[in-house]
């Protein structure tokens, strides 16, 4: 039982990469009997939309990177077999071969990229992915240092003038809309500045998601200001930047403590008035400690279905600005942004389609 849990949340990177829009392929891949886990399910219905609207979209070329385990393959033949990736796996063959034959997986058909050891294949991914031969990068059975020092290296890496950070997109069972959580992976203690990069991001992919508004709650342990608690100043000030434009695409308000950013009673026993407050589908947390705890418990006490992407990447201000993003969902995954798979004991699923976006920028509150 726990081995299935396992597979299922490690389905969703390749799902959640995939509901952004690439190119098609002629490649064809291997079926799998469709296991009982990815049926519909009637507590996670953002999950299932989202897979639904991803089947929908041309397959993307993703380099699989180090599969050298059965859980990592299976998660990647089972997006290929809904048509949402064309898998290319780069590591030591003998090994993903071996690791293949233990499952009883055929990789007949599935191109594999020979590389010596796991920073041999995080390197020859990047380059295929500055070579223009891969739309985004899935995680395998790496470490995640391993992988994002190749993508992050100033010579020969991905990244941009845009701060990298990663969100999980949360289906809760009984919630009424799917939660974007920031950053609870990559960012360890982020400065204000990396704070609205890490905002930006979380707000672009709510866009790409098509959530009808999108509401951002910077967290705090407090919904008031309080010199002596950093995370509640810096709330205030991407409040503020987000009035004055530094920060587009959503209303923001913040502090705000997690029981009023999610719960309207809360909000109004507090006293906060506020289009955010009790309806927040964005949570940016103060620091990766915070962010993990959350998305982690969720996950595991309130069985959430989780999948994480990892953002950040040149032109990805305004998702209605024409020119900078395909049609449908924004084009958050080109060479620069890299869908990521979590090691084995992160918890990865789900997330949610809602209707179309207004194209206006909202304002935000500011204590």
């Amino acid at each position: 039982m726990r081995k299935k849990n396992y597979q299922s949340r490690r389905l969703v990177p390749g799902i959640t990469s995939c509901t952004v829009a690439g190119a098609s392929s002629p490649h064809t891949v291997p079926s799998i009997q469709e296991p009982a886990w990815r049926r519909p399910h009637p507590l996670h219905p953002h999950y299932d939309r989202l897979i639904a609207a991803a089947r929908g979209l041309p397959s993307l070329r993703v380099a699989v990177v180090h599969p050298a385990n059965a859980a990592s393959l299976e998660a990647a033949l089972a997006s290929a077999s809904l048509g949402l990736i064309v898998p290319t796996l780069v590591g030591p063959r003998a090994k993903i071969e071996a690791a293949a034959q233990e499952a009883g997986i055929d990789l007949s058909r599935i191109a594999i990229v020979d590389a010596p050891h796991s920073h041999a294949a995080a390197d020859a991914a990047v380059a295929m992915a500055l070579r223009g031969e891969v739309d985004a990068l899935m995680k395998g059975s790496l470490h995640t240092d391993e992988l994002m020092g190749a993508v992050v290296r100033r010579e020969g890496g991905l990244r941009t003038s845009r701060r990298i950070s990663h969100c999980f997109v949360m289906d809760i069972p009984g919630h009424a809309q799917p939660l974007i959580i920031s950053d609870a992976a990559i960012n360890i203690a982020p400065t204000l500045e990396e704070k609205a990069d890490i905002v930006q991001n979380a707000i672009d992919l709510a866009h790409a998601l098509h959530m009808p508004a999108v509401r951002v709650a910077i967290l705090s342990a407090t919904e008031t200001v309080n010199a002596k608690v950093p995370s509640t100043l810096d709330a205030a000030v991407l409040c503020k930047m987000a009035d004055r434009g530094q920060i587009t695409g959503a209303v923001l308000d913040g502090p705000l403590a997690m029981d009023n950013a999610i719960d309207a009673e809360a909000a109004r026993i507090k006293g906060i008035v506020s289009p955010v407050a009790g309806r927040a589908n964005v949570l940016i947390v103060p620091d990766l400690d915070a962010g993990n705890m959350l998305a982690k418990s969720l996950t595991f006490l309130g069985g959430a279905y989780a999948a994480g992407i990892v953002l950040g990447h040149e032109g990805a201000g305004d998702p209605h600005e024409p020119g900078r993003f395909g049609t449908g969902p924004a084009r958050l995954v080109r060479r620069r942004v890299h869908a990521r798979e979590s090691g084995a004991r992160q918890a990865h699923q789900g997330g949610g389609l809602s209707p179309a976006l207004s194209a206006r920028r909202p304002r935000s509150r500011c204590p």
